[in-house]
């Protein structure tokens, strides 16, 4: 590629009158930097470095930076990471790429279902990595979920359909029977107001011709239910009312909460988080501040359903074994 069209492409400026006139590749990394490469970067080091390596043309948007070799070319920007993907969007034009934004508990489910991922490239919320990733792939389906990155990417990025194929037939709050694609399947291990979810993931399969199987399905991080004793350890649902439900989403606590009173459920539920995290419905969360608080909390607090925001299954030391809810 010619300087004057990273010029072009980057809206950048020439800071000086190099002897180069083209650039093989580009990178930002220092270390992946080869002779006649174009290297993005604001820091001195590494721009040496990549120098050092071969570098042929610097982009940068740090006016402080030393421009070492004059023979080189030196392109100073206004946002590195803003030009970056400029030249990106010029490479997925002439890789026709697709390029779609998901929700976390959308691309969690995508992951669980597909039967292989030859197919498509998940996009790294890190800038630089999802530079390389789609500069060096040879794939023309990406998927993500940060919306500022996928955006810079591609700014009409397309998002997942919200009207999908499929309903649930029964449920109870672990466990799901649903039907999608004219099949009923039965008690899966999946909350009811994961569904959604689901048959959006699935729906994307179909769509774009990917591999898949429902019969994958299991509890995600999201929301990982366990049924406990006394002592903390697990348990069968039969010998125990008392479940422990791990997540990592405040929304999750919210939907759950409003699904065992619309079921008219009698249960006595608690909520622990982190301090000062603040909970819609909660006034008064059980605060912890490490993995033995919560146990504390467990053992001394009565509950049938307690829910753990931004904490690990691990921390119920004394389990050794997982068992179906139902």
């Amino acid at each position: 590629m010619k300087i004057e069209d990273i010029l072009n492409l980057t809206e950048g400026v020439l800071s000086n009158t190099p002897k180069v006139q083209a650039i093989e590749a580009a990178t930002v990394y220092h270390s992946k930097v080869d002779h006649g490469d174009l290297f993005f970067s604001s820091n001195q080091e590494e721009i040496d470095k990549a120098i050092e390596n071969g570098a042929y043309a610097i982009v940068y948007d740090d006016e402080n930076i030393v421009r070492s070799d004059e023979e080189i070319a030196w392109i100073k920007v206004s946002d590195i990471q803003l030009a970056a993907f400029k030249l990106i969007r010029y490479v997925i034009i002439k890789k026709e790429a697709q390029f779609f934004l998901l929700s976390e508990h959308e691309l969690t489910f995508l992951k669980m279902i597909l039967l292989h991922k030859n197919n498509i490239s998940f996009i790294s919320n890190d800038w630089r990595k999802a530079f390389e990733q789609i500069l060096n792939s040879d794939g023309s389906l990406f998927v993500g979920t940060d919306k500022e990155l996928m955006e810079l990417i591609k700014p009409d990025v397309t998002k997942l359909e919200r009207e999908v194929e499929g309903y649930p037939v029964s449920d109870t709050l672990f466990r799901t029977t649903f039907k999608v694609g004219g099949f009923v399947y039965q008690e899966k291990e999946l909350i009811p107001f994961h569904l959604e979810y689901l048959l959006r993931a699935i729906d994307f399969c179909d769509k774009e011709g990917l591999p898949y199987s429902v019969d994958r399905i299991k509890y995600t991080k999201h929301f990982m239910p366990v049924f406990i004793d006394l002592k903390l350890k697990s348990t069968r649902p039969s010998n125990s009312d008392r479940v422990a439900i791990f997540t990592d989403s405040l929304s999750n606590i919210t939907k759950a909460r409003e699904y065992v009173m619309r079921s008219n459920m009698w249960v006595k539920s608690i909520v622990l988080t982190p301090p000062k995290t603040k909970v819609p419905g909660i006034d008064h969360p059980h605060w912890f501040n490490n993995e033995e608080e919560v146990r504390e909390l467990l053992k001394n607090i009565h509950f049938n359903y307690a829910f753990i925001y931004n904490a690990d299954k691990s921390i119920l030391n004394t389990i050794k074994e997982e068992y179906s809810l139902f």
